[in-house]
């Protein structure tokens, strides 16, 4: 038992800086792990399979995100519900949580499963992808909705340990998995020239493994997260938290991915397979950057959890500054680094000339500034963490979503460029981060003001 209570943190006493680093290096090296093997993914597929078969990957991008969008969100839900509890020591309320968590995962990925391979190709249409490509991206869609059900359950079981503190064992299972579905695409790819449809089926395989790995370890913890499958089942009052504070977010999500699937489609409008491809590598290696904010804000909103659980909320505050600074450090870091010797990672994607300038173009705009990007993440997943989370939510549709709409139904149609695309990504960050920066004062106080009710 001592072994396996080492594998947690407590977020609630201690220093913060200290326990934030060692809660957020395992994430990003698990977040660099996955980029790094999906990068292969495309790395090979580009090299292997021609600009045809990059393109038609790269253009289901975000229209894959925009599917799974909601139940990403709801793991993030169930990540702070069960942070909360930890927080106030509620063990039924733990085990409820855990078991209810892992249920709507199963039920949702098979939900999932049907609506992605049905809509395919409908939605592929819709957003004006290239003939040459599109049944190709469709066959990959298909096939890649098939094993949605792993990732959902891999996202939420990850969640509950890192609920706990526990971000070492996650990390452990996307380097096994990440590696196995490398040596699958090989094999699929190059060995038997599937292209498209053997990335795809290496994909289901490893999420899988990564799935079964850590249900496996649920189920061997004695500790309170202890997943029991003969409990499966939903509790109304846990699902309802789960809901309520997941569902924004994964509505946020889904609209972002809705403003991305648009901007894809303002990318096709350009009817050319080496742009799509261009983006799709540029996107890639811009995947990169994110590592150096997304570890800290699911730093932000756990310890915020499990601290107001604890009605520590003194330490909110803190932990906000604490991983805005380490976020922004790691973005900009990151992002420069990506924009600096952007030629030389494109070109581990293509040999295209023109392939590589089109990438190039959505790292300046992109991948440069994407510390703004960390910014606003920061302060939404701390009031997430204080419970607030409709809100803020509509304020990143409205913010993020609302500009780049109104962005590409004006000034692009004016100045049709790819920068005049990547642009609007810049601008929407920068308005939308003062305007959540206003609303977390007003959070903050708001909790300051309670607990001293």
């Amino acid at each position: 038992m001592s072994d396996k209570k080492s594998l947690q943190m407590d977020m609630v006493h201690g220093p913060l800086l200290k326990n934030i680093i060692e809660f957020a290096v395992p994430m990003m090296l698990a977040s660099m792990l996955q980029m790094m093997f999906s990068a292969a993914d495309t790395i090979i597929v580009g090299k292997f399979a021609g600009e045809l078969a990059l393109a038609a990957v790269g253009a289901t991008g975000s229209l894959c995100f925009l599917l799974v969008s909601l139940f990403n969100g709801l793991s993030g839900g169930s990540n702070v519900v069960i942070a909360t509890l930890l927080g106030k020591q509620d063990e039924e309320g733990v085990q409820k949580a855990v078991h209810t968590s892992i249920t709507m995962a199963t039920v949702g990925g098979v939900l999932m499963a049907f609506v992605g391979f049905f809509l395919a190709k409908p939605m592929l249409h819709m957003m004006a992808t290239p003939g040459d490509i599109i049944d190709l991206s469709t066959l990959y869609m298909r096939l890649y909705f098939v094993g949605c059900i792993f990732m959902f359950v891999y996202n939420f079981g990850s969640s509950i340990l890192r609920s706990k503190g526990d971000t070492k064992r996650p990390m452990y299972y996307l380097a096994i998995s990440g590696a196995l579905n490398v040596a699958l695409n090989v094999f699929f790819v190059v060995v038997l020239k599937i292209s498209v449809a053997g990335v795809a089926i290496a994909t289901v395989i490893s999420q899988a493994v990564a799935a079964c790995l850590t249900c496996a370890r649920l189920m061997k913890d004695q500790d309170v997260t202890h997943l029991d499958l003969k409990k499966l089942g939903i509790d109304t009052h846990i699902a309802w938290e789960i809901i309520r504070i997941g569902v924004p977010a994964g509505i946020q999500g889904m609209v972002f991915s809705l403003s991305n699937v648009v901007i894809q489609s303002s990318i096709n409008s350009f009817n050319s397979s080496t742009i799509v491809a261009g983006n799709s590598a540029g996107n890639s290696v811009e995947g990169f950057v994110y590592i150096g904010m997304m570890a800290f804000s699911q730093a932000a909103i756990t310890f915020t959890g499990q601290n107001v659980g604890a009605k520590n909320f003194g330490r909110v505050k803190s932990i906000m500054y604490i991983t805005m600074l380490l976020s922004c450090i790691g973005s900009l870091t990151l992002g420069f680094g990506v924009w600096y010797f952007g030629d030389f990672f494109l070109g581990l994607y293509t040999n295209e000339p023109l392939v590589i300038e089109v990438g190039m173009i959505r790292l300046t705009w992109v991948a440069l500034p994407l510390i703004l990007n960390g910014i606003l993440d920061i302060f939404i997943c701390s009031m997430r963490g204080m419970g607030h989370s409709t809100f803020p939510t509509i304020v990143m549709i409205v913010g993020i979503c609302g500009i780049r709409f109104l962005w590409l139904g004006t000034y692009f149609l004016t100045h049709r460029t790819l920068e005049a695309i990547y642009m609007c990504f810049p601008v929407s960050w920068t308005i939308t981060s003062i305007i959540l920066g206003i609303l977390w004062v007003y959070c903050y106080k708001k909790l300051m003001k309670e607990a001293t009710v």
